[in-house]
Formats: structure tokens, C-alpha cells, sequence
């Protein structure tokens, strides 16, 4: 295998791991606005959310 093929492996498999983690992010956050007890909590939990997907609150 050869250099730069080892390093495209690399990269795809680390872009691959970043993409899982990022999701998993958003899967949290998803859920403890649905499922928190009090509606502050809910409502950070919305904007943070709102935060990593990058769209403006309505």
C-alpha cells in the first residue's frame, strides 16, 4: 500500500470517527430537549441544539 493511499485511509477513517461522534452530539442533545424535567432545561437543550445544526431559532 502505498504512502498516500495509507494517509486517504487515514483521513476517511478519522473523518468517518468525527462524523459518529458529531452525530451522537446531536442525538444527546435531541433528546434531553424532548425528555428533560423542567421547561429551562428544555429550552437550553433546544438552543444548543439549534446551535450545532446552525440554524437560527424561530
Amino acid at each position: 500500500m502505498s504512502e498516500v493511499s495509507q494517509v486517504a485511509y487515514y483521513a476517511a477513517a478519522l473523518s468517518g470517527a468525527a462524523g459518529l461522534l458529531y452525530a451522537g452530539a446531536l442525538f444527546f442533545v435531541a433528546l434531553v430537549s424532548v425528555l428533560a424535567r423542567t421547561p429551562e432545561r428544555r429550552k437550553d437543550a433546544r438552543t444548543t441544539l439549534s446551535m450545532l445544526v446552525r440554524r437560527r431559532a424561530r
